[in-house]
């Protein structure tokens, strides 16, 4: 691939993610970051910054573009992006939305650009070796997953959280992650919600939601995601993922990721699996999603994760959110 030119890059959003985008598309060997918008990202100093993401795109300063806008805004970028023949990494969840989604989808495949969710935990390297081990559990019978965060992120990491909820937020990863270890498709989900610590801190979103998924193949799934967790809980995220199968089980706990921190102020376990920094490079398996991405834009390959993959985890959230609403079961459209 070192023949072929460096891929340029425009970044939308520069909040958390966009800086975090940032950082390892600047680390990438055959990238360079040529645009930003709407503000300035330390690890992109020689991008030119836009006011927005339609200036940006008329531009002509980039091939790919990086979606880092909250949960909600992704379809519209992606839609520009497509029509302006861009490929497009565009952060989780795809959309918000099924119409959304389709119109994303329709839109990516009409262009025939490369794009990308960077459903990132599928490079995590126990997730990817459990894809690799699935065949000798056999038959997929029931999983859980559970994704939940401490009540720092809705109330003071992001701004926005009143428009997404922890299931948009966090139960994608694992919906997206599930479905692609069952290999299968979600065909009927039920759901409840729980409203009251976060609504009444004046922020209308669920504190927790469950959800009950079915299979295709006859397997069953819940997730579970809340993010009220005390901030004085030792990791921002707790996860975890148990498959049953015909045969055998396999459970991945990422609560310890091999290192214990203790210091007066707090007992902690650093995360390192997704975001890491090893000698001053980023690494990880947000780094190698994103990395992907970049190859897959500049050789034609299609990414591990599909878009279509990433419509259905809208289809089965939004399926999800109307079971919350209605207490009646759903099937995703």
């Amino acid at each position: 691939m070192t023949h072929l030119p460096k891929l340029r890059i425009g970044i939308v959003g520069a909040g958390i993610m966009g800086r975090g985008h940032a950082e390892v598309l600047a680390a990438h060997p055959h990238a360079e970051i040529t645009a930003v918008a709407r503000r300035p990202l330390d690890h992109a100093p020689q991008a030119v910054v836009y006011p927005g993401y339609r200036e940006l795109l008329d531009s002509g300063t980039v091939d790919a573009v990086s979606i880092t806008t909250p949960d909600h805004l992704h379809a519209d970028v992606m839609v520009a992006a497509a029509e302006a023949g861009v490929h497009i990494l565009v952060e989780k969840p795809f959309t918000t939305t099924v119409e959304d989604a389709d119109r994303s989808v329709a839109a990516i495949r009409q262009a025939g650009v490369t794009a990308m969710c960077l459903f990132n935990h599928r490079w995590v390297p126990a997730y990817a070796q459990a894809k690799e081990q699935m065949p000798l559990i056999g038959e997929p019978v029931v999983g859980y997953a559970r994704k939940d965060d401490t009540i720092h992120v809705p109330t003071e990491m992001i701004g926005w959280a009143d428009r997404t909820t922890c299931a948009w937020f966090l139960s994608s990863h694992d919906i997206d992650l599930v479905t692609w270890l069952y290999d299968d498709r979600v065909v009927e989900v039920f759901a409840t919600a729980r409203y009251g610590k976060l609504r009444g801190l004046g922020i209308e979103t669920p504190d927790a939601m469950q959800i009950q998924a079915r299979f295709a193949g006859g397997a069953v799934a819940t997730f579970e995601s809340a993010w009220i967790y005390p901030s004085t809980f030792p990791t921002m995220v707790d996860s975890y993922v148990t498959v049953v199968g015909e045969s055998g089980v396999i459970q991945l706990d990422r609560q310890k990721e091999n290192i214990q921190l203790a210091t007066e102020q707090a007992y902690s376990y650093p995360r390192n699996m997704l975001q890491r920094v090893v000698h001053g490079v980023p690494a990880g398996a947000y780094r190698d999603a994103i990395h992907h991405f970049v190859d897959c834009a500049r050789t034609g390959a299609e990414p591990l994760v599909s878009v279509e993959s990433s419509r259905h985890v809208t289809a089965v959230l939004a399926a999800a959110h109307e079971s919350a609403r209605t207490g009646l079961p759903v099937k995703p459209a």
